[in-house]
């Protein structure tokens, strides 16, 4: 389904508290709105350039994202009404966004190497990744109360409590560049591996397991979430399929029907079905699992 303005660039995708999906749209400067009958809806965010990213739907009723370009948190209304706090450190470059079990929103700033943390009332506190250059991109709610994020240039997974304590755990795959990760209902991490062209597994005390993607192109996984049929969904952006993966660790793939379109991220829609940004090809797809 092609989002109504042309060459918009989605991004980020969650389901909404009203039963629609909610994205970004990164070059249309602008957050999206689609029903599962697939009638769209466009809202601009204030700032001009602002790059929105990541979104999620926050614990307030409303969707809060990620401005990448501007330093912003943005958070949307149902209704469409957006407000945006800036991110006190100056090219923080905020990409991922999930809710932490303190109520809070709970961010990753790639460009500052830091996590942050907003709270509904927009009050913001910076937690520094120990490892300098670790450019920390997309963060996730764990199964024990904290956060784990991953840190795409040091190939490590990072665990924060809410109080603000980080640790790391180093991936073992060889050119590991870790990119999305979600929480599995095994109580495990998974995530994507675009170096080692693994989906990835790690338990809560750190340890790793990594299964091989397939496809005779080089897949780049990015975006990864929980599916209502007990597996993980994930993205390839460069393989230009979704994938599927077993929490034993079968996979198996589907090609997206419009070549090129350069998928991102994915989430559960309230119909039960896989929900996807195309990129480059500017439009939300759908799986049916």
């Amino acid at each position: 389904m092609a989002t109504p303005t042309a060459n918009s660039a989605p991004v980020g995708i969650t389901a909404g508290p009203d039963g629609a999906l909610w994205f970004t749209e990164n070059s249309a400067n602008a957050v999206g709105r689609v029903t599962t009958t697939g009638t769209f809806t466009e809202y601009a965010v204030p700032t001009t350039g602002a790059g929105p990213a990541d979104i999620v739907a926050g614990p307030d009723g409303a969707l809060w994202f990620t401005e990448s370009n501007a330093g912003n948190i943005g958070r949307i209304t149902t209704g469409g009404t957006v407000t945006e706090y800036a991110v006190p450190t100056s090219g923080a470059y905020p990409w991922g966004i999930t809710v932490g079990s303190d109520g809070a929103l709970w961010f990753a700033e790639p460009g500052a190497n830091q996590i942050g943390r907003i709270t509904t009332g927009g009050t913001v506190t910076e937690y520094a990744v120990p490892t300098a250059g670790a450019y920390p991109l997309s963060i996730t709610a764990g199964p024990d109360g904290n956060l784990w994020f991953t840190e795409v240039l040091s190939g490590s997974i990072g665990q924060i409590t809410t109080g603000g304590t980080i640790t790391e755990y180093a991936v073992p795959s060889l050119l590991s560049l870790p990119i999305g990760i979600t929480a599995g209902p095994d109580g495990n991490l998974w995530f994507t591996d675009a170096g080692a062209a693994q989906i990835g597994q790690v338990t809560t005390a750190g340890v790793f397991t990594g299964y091989d993607l397939t496809d005779a192109v080089f897949p780049f996984p990015w975006g990864i979430t929980a599916g209502p049929d007990g597996a993980l969904w994930f993205a390839e952006n460069a393989g230009n399929d979704i994938g599927r993966i077993t929490t034993s660790g079968t996979i198996s793939e589907l090609a997206i029907p419009t070549s090129g379109a350069s998928p991102l991220e994915i989430t559960t829609g309230s119909d039960g079905n896989l929900w996807f940004t195309e990129n480059s090809a500017s439009q939300i797809g759908q799986v049916v699992p």
